[in-house]
């Protein structure tokens, strides 16, 4: 992830499995609210994931990038499913192992100091 200069929004890249790389722009609105919501790990024995794809500028500057603008997320039994709605189709539903979600909490934290909150 990688945070825009104004400060209101991030560039998720995210490998998935069996295809490319897919890059997503999410509002800090909906960062917020993820932090507030997300599950925090509890397990002292969870394994780090594999390190996550680096974002170029490249990435910055594709117009094929979607944005996000709601989100959906259902907890499932070791498993988050993150289906958001795009400003273009089709959207896009992501399933994250404990594993990255805790490492998309992590991340989205330290990120969250340079993105501005409107709902505070």
């Amino acid at each position: 992830m990688s945070c825009d200069r104004v400060g209101n929004s991030l560039l998720a890249k995210f490998s998935t499995q069996g295809a490319g790389d897919i890059c997503l722009h999410i509002p800090a609105s909906i960062v917020f609210w993820l932090l507030k919501h997300m599950p925090v790990n509890q397990d002292p024995n969870l394994q780090a994931p594999p390190a996550p794809p680096e974002i170029t500028q490249q990435d910055w500057h594709n117009p094929n990038n979607p944005r996000a603008l709601t989100l959906n997320c259902r907890e499932l039994p070791g498993k988050l499913r993150m289906a958001f709605n795009l400003d273009r189709t089709p959207n896009l539903v992501l399933v994250l192992n404990r594993s990255n979600v805790e490492l998309m909490r992590q991340i989205m934290g330290m990120y969250s100091r340079e993105l501005i909150d409107l709902d505070a």
